[in-house]
């Protein structure tokens, strides 16, 4: 399997890749806390533009505001990709393909026009408001949770397993229990109860109407009690566990943080920081 092709990075590169990815310089405090201005009047301006009155009176304003703020996020983006050894690597990563999709919307709006497209070029615009997750890169817990999150993924997987086939157990044993009449027609529509049930929501529009099927539902909403408690104590765990990132020394070539302090090759992609 091929690697991506690492580049020798120019002085200039090396200056502009401490600005961009690392928050321990004045430089890069200062590009962050403007990039964190701009995301959120970036999304601000999002849904303001979604409200009919005030896109009727501000509209071409809110166009040229949301021009210049995807402008500005195109020369980040691109900025990103040449201060780092491996662009390839930020292109697929969860920070590089949200840059990538908060940008291209108020593009693809350039090329597909018509009244019978209106509709799909809202649905297109509307993937903006990603933007939001473009500040996650701004908590330096956000990498610790995602660490616990994986290394939790096996222990869920095995817990959403377990909790499906407990609906299908409990919507087919009320779909025995109850008539039509209660709206308990078929099983899926027994499971869906079921689900609604266990996880607290409680919809109210259908009911058990027999003594049995109350108490069975009783049983249920109990059991949802306890069992939403199960991946939070999960994770919560894995939290505990979790290496806290001691500083916000960025590889200038797979640009991951989350070294030690006297690290000298990054512990991802084994290049020399």
């Amino acid at each position: 399997m091929s690697t991506p092709t690492k580049k020798i990075l120019s002085p200039w590169q090396n200056k502009l890749h401490e600005v961009i990815y690392e928050a321990d310089t004045k430089a890069g405090k200062y590009f962050d806390i403007i990039l964190l201005i701009c995301i959120l009047l970036s999304v601000a301006t999002v849904m303001l533009e979604s409200v009919e009155s005030i896109a009727e009176l501000h509209g071409e304003e809110l166009r040229i505001i949301e021009w210049t703020f995807t402008i500005l996020f195109t020369l980040e983006y691109i900025a990103r990709l040449i201060s780092i050894g491996k662009p390839l690597k930020y292109f697929l990563s969860f920070y590089g393909i949200i840059d990538l999709v908060s940008i291209l919307p108020t593009y693809i709006g350039i090329f597909i026009s018509g009244t019978h497209t209106l509709a799909v070029i809202r649905s297109i615009r509307l993937l903006r408001v990603f933007r939001i997750l473009k500040l996650a890169q701004f908590i330096s817990e956000a990498n610790l949770l995602i660490q616990a999150l994986k290394a939790s993924r096996p222990k869920i997987v095995v817990f959403l397993f377990a909790l499906l086939s407990l609906t299908f157990i409990l919507g087919t044993m009320m779909y025995l229990i109850e008539t039509p009449e209660s709206g308990f027609t078929s099983i899926p529509r027994s499971i869906y109860w079921a689900i609604v049930t266990l996880t607290t929501v409680g919809y109210g529009d259908i009911a058990p109407q027999t003594v049995l099927g109350q108490a069975l539902a009783s049983l249920i909403m109990i059991i949802g009690y306890a069992i939403i408690a199960v991946p939070t104590g999960i994770v919560g765990a894995e939290l505990a566990r979790a290496d806290t990132p001691s500083n916000t020394q960025a590889c200038p070539s797979c640009s991951l943080e989350g070294h030690d302090d006297d690290a000298e090759h990054c512990k991802f992609c084994g290049d020399r920081i």
